[in-house]
């Protein structure tokens, strides 16, 4: 593979021949002549100044490492540490091109992640995606996957695990706590009624007395 030599590291990069005739002037000093092997021998070993593509490939590695990113949030991150456009838009292009920066995997795997561990709808999916710098039409991609059964199942799920918690509580605050909790969390106000309403007749409660109270909590 020829990716070395595209993406040389500091290590990899010749010194000068300057540098070395410094070094070794600087070892010599020790002998009784004028020593300025200390600072020399430092710029040394320490090598040229790396590129800013350099940089900004060092940058994107050590973000990656951490955990997925999307092209937009590299880029944020080399703007704020100085990397000149040009260089950060030919680092960020390359990775896309070996497939290190990969938005749409990305989003495919926000969305599994956060749906089944957070119970996030597909609303509030694609708002936390837009905010990540991912293109809509990836975002309409990666959310289409939750169809609406997936959505409601996941809905009624949250609610059981919250109703023990509201069972001192009057109905009407109940309904309105256990439907805002579900808005929060990006479900429509229709779902989150319907799925709410179910699990509280499912308990005794008046099916037409609940009927009675529309609107969730904020």
């Amino acid at each position: 593979m020829t990716r070395r030599t595209e993406w040389p590291d500091s290590g990899d990069v010749p010194r000068d021949a300057a540098g070395d005739a410094e070094t070794r002037s600087g070892r010599r000093g020790r002998h009784g002549r004028t020593d300025s092997g200390g600072p020399s021998s430092s710029r040394a070993e320490s090598g040229p100044p790396r590129t800013p593509e350099e940089q900004a490939r060092a940058i994107c590695l050590r973000l990656l490492t951490g955990s997925p990113r999307t092209r937009k949030q590299l880029g944020d991150a080399l703007r704020q540490r100085g990397i000149p456009e040009e260089a950060a838009e030919e680092v960020l292009s390359r990775f896309e091109d070996v497939g290190l920066i990969d938005d749409a995997a990305f989003a495919d795997a926000w969305v599994d992640s956060r749906h089944h561990g957070r119970g996030l709808a597909r609303r509030a999916l694609a708002r936390e995606l837009r905010t990540k710098g991912v293109d809509s039409t990836l975002i309409e991609e990666a959310v289409g996957r939750l169809d609406s059964e997936q959505e409601e199942s996941t809905a009624r799920e949250l609610v059981d695990r919250k109703l023990r918690a509201t069972r001192g509580l009057d109905r009407e605050k109940r309904l309105r706590r256990l439907a805002g909790m579900l808005a929060r969390k990006g479900y429509g106000e229709g779902l989150a009624l319907r799925v709410v309403k179910q699990a509280l007749e499912e308990e005794g409660e008046d099916p037409e007395l609940l009927d009675q109270h529309c609107l969730p909590e904020g």
